[in-house]
């Protein structure tokens, strides 16, 4: 086996592991970053759910509070106006999800489904948790969700919410007296979720994943090449001119050049040294015909 061929094989080798362990840890840091990245969308939506929230009920509510004597406008619940406000804002994002997913709701849209009354659960176990981030199956898939708690802080909820009997007719007309009460102040009664899909993070992490390993590819190749040939400049070409030139020596030829030495290298001594052990022998074999 040549000597080219015994150190491509360690390069090849030793490139295969890397290239794989280098594969391995790319795509595990591509998927938390892109998966932190959906997220972090989902926060900034959240955050602008709980905005319209605020508004509705600090600035809309009171402007209809006498028209819902008279009829239910749902456009003074703040729920129903941060819903609608992000059923726009998935033209632009269609993939995001946003749900008020509630235990015991009024209008019933907002039940949860089973994984999203496992995350209410969750918030009701421990009071001390503010948000939850969590992948969940779905109906639709697996689903990265950024999800907070619904709590009853507002003794203004339970005017709709505690009895039917407190709470407005027109809101009784609409969805009735069956569901929707028997809250109380500082009741876990549901959870805001954003959900999005884990297959728009999983395919952004695999592209780059794809990409990084190309250009690894790539760059081991232009780097094999160059240590091929600076393999065959500096030590196959200079060894086996000192072989031919040992060949010719060993039968006899004393009329076969000396090695010239211009590295200053190991191949330089190896090729002084000869230059030097074929002189001694040229120099015994005169001494010995004499």
């Amino acid at each position: 086996m040549s000597l080219r061929l015994k150190f491509n094989m360690v390069m090849l080798a030793t490139f295969v592991v890397g290239l794989l362990l280098a594969t391995f840890f790319v795509h595990r840091i591509s998927v938390e970053t892109a998966k932190q990245g959906q997220i972090n969308q989902a926060a900034v939506m959240m955050g602008e759910a709980h905005a319209t929230i605020h508004y509705t009920d600090t600035e809309v509510a009171p402007l209809l509070a006498e028209q819902m004597k008279v009829q239910f406008l749902p456009q003074g619940i703040s729920f129903f106006a941060a819903a609608e406000s992000f059923r726009f804002l998935t033209k632009a994002f269609p993939n995001y999800v946003f749900h008020q997913a509630t235990s015991n709701p009024t209008n019933l849209s907002d039940l949860p489904a089973p994984w999203e009354a496992a995350i209410i659960q969750r918030f009701r176990d421990d009071a001390a948790l503010t948000k939850l981030v969590s992948e969940n199956q779905t109906a639709a898939g697996q689903m990265l969700s950024y999800a907070l708690p619904i709590k009853v802080t507002d003794a203004s909820c339970l005017s709709c919410h505690s009895t039917p009997q407190a709470a407005p007719t027109t809101l009784l007309d609409v969805y009735g007296s069956k569901h929707g009460f028997g809250w109380h102040m500082g009741d876990i009664v549901g959870a805001t979720i954003v959900s999005v899909p884990e297959a728009g993070a999983l395919a952004r992490a695999s592209h780059l994943t794809l990409v990084t390993f190309g250009w690894l590819v790539l760059v081991f190749a232009v780097m094999f090449a160059l240590v091929n040939l600076l393999l065959n400049v500096v030590i196959i070409r200079p060894v086996a001119h000192i072989t031919a030139i040992a060949d010719r020596v060993s039968l006899g030829d004393f009329t076969a050049p000396e090695f010239n030495v211009t590295a200053k290298d190991e191949i330089g001594s190896l090729a002084t040294s000869f230059n030097r052990m074929r002189r001694s022998l040229e120099n015994a074999m005169k001494m010995l015909g004499d």
